[in-house]
C-alpha cells in the first residue's frame, strides 16, 4: 500500500505542469478542424516529430458575439463573425503564436495567423465583427 502512495506522489511530481502565465512564443503550424464561433477554433497542431494534438484555440485579443447570445442582434453578429473566420481560413492552415492557457482551462489563447500572414483577430476587429479584448469584463452585445 505504501509503495502505491509513493508511486502516485512520484508520478504527480514528475508530470509536466503548465505554469500560470507561461507563454509559448511559437510559431506552431496547425490545421483548422472546425470553426467553433467568431473567436474560437478547433485545431490540430504538430507539437513534435510524429506528435499532433487537437485543441480549442481562443483567438487572442478579441471578443466576438456569442452564438447563444441574449438577443437576435448578438446571434446574427455571431453568425457573421463565424462566417468571416471560415472564409478567412479557407485553406485550413494557420500559424499559432503567443500561446498560453486560457483562464477557464480546456483551451488555449493564441494569436492566429491565416496562411497568407493575416492576423485573424485584427481582421475581425477591423471588419467590425469583434471588439478588442484584454481579458477583463466583457461588454454586452444587445
Amino acid at each position: 500500500m505504501i509503495w502505491r502512495i509513493a508511486l502516485a506522489l512520484f508520478l504527480a511530481a514528475a508530470a509536466p505542469i503548465a505554469r500560470a502565465g507561461e507563454v509559448l512564443p511559437g510559431p506552431y503550424q496547425a490545421r483548422v478542424e472546425r470553426v467553433i464561433d467568431g473567436d474560437s477554433l478547433l485545431v490540430r497542431v504538430r507539437i513534435w516529430l510524429g506528435q499532433e494534438v487537437s485543441t480549442i484555440v481562443r483567438i487572442r485579443g478579441v471578443d466576438a458575439p456569442e452564438l447563444k447570445g441574449r438577443c437576435a442582434q448578438e446571434r446574427t453578429g455571431a453568425e457573421a463573425a463565424r462566417r468571416f473566420i471560415e472564409e478567412a481560413l479557407t485553406g485550413g492552415d494557420v500559424v499559432l503564436a503567443a500561446i498560453e492557457n486560457d483562464k477557464f482551462g480546456g483551451r488555449v489563447i493564441a494569436q492566429v495567423f491565416a496562411s497568407g500572414g493575416t492576423d485573424v483577430g485584427a481582421a475581425l476587429v477591423s471588419a467590425g465583427l469583434a471588439r478588442s479584448y484584454d481579458g477583463g469584463r466583457r461588454a454586452g452585445w444587445c
